[in-house]
């Protein structure tokens, strides 16, 4: 089955990753989404289980090595093109993970990698949805290490 224009959804993973107060951003070097930063991740193999997908992308993306954690959401990406036909349709599981071994350094699919504090991720203009799972998965693992989440108060 080809990428643009399925006949059907594609099941994808994306890995939040971070090390310490930082999380993993590439800058995608292929369609869709070619020039935009957001997290690795890629297509599932046929026989590969989502957590093997997570690990295979981030190494192939970025050259490190990850410990899953948890699913974090599952979203849909879907493109149409200029006549309304679905151009991509992809069934992304986004994952929490931390690094655990490498230097990142793009390759593959990424044209450029980064470590990016938090508070710094306006400049990369990610996707609304990527900013929001990132967001939910810092807030996860703050709750695993007994942290209490953060309370945003919307005006």
């Amino acid at each position: 089955m080809t990428r643009s224009y399925p006949e059907r959804p594609i099941a994808g993973v994306g890995a939040l990753v971070f090390r310490g107060e930082e999380v993993l951003l590439i800058k995608r070097g292929k369609p869709p989404r070619e020039g935009q930063w957001s997290i690795p991740g890629g297509a599932q193999n046929l026989g590969e289980s989502v957590v093997e997908a997570a690990r295979r992308e981030v190494r192939e993306e970025t050259g490190i090595e990850i410990e899953v954690k948890e699913v974090i959401a599952v979203v849909d990406m879907v493109r149409r093109d200029d006549g309304g036909r679905v151009k991509y349709h992809y069934t992304l599981v986004d994952l929490l993970a931390e690094w655990r071994a490498g230097d990142a350094t793009a390759g593959d699919d990424a044209a450029e990698v980064a470590w990016v504090p938090l508070d710094r991720l306006a400049p990369y203009r990610l996707w609304r949805e990527t900013e929001r799972v990132i967001l939910l998965a810092a807030e996860r693992r703050k709750a695993a290490a007994g942290t209490p989440p953060a309370i945003l108060l919307l005006r």
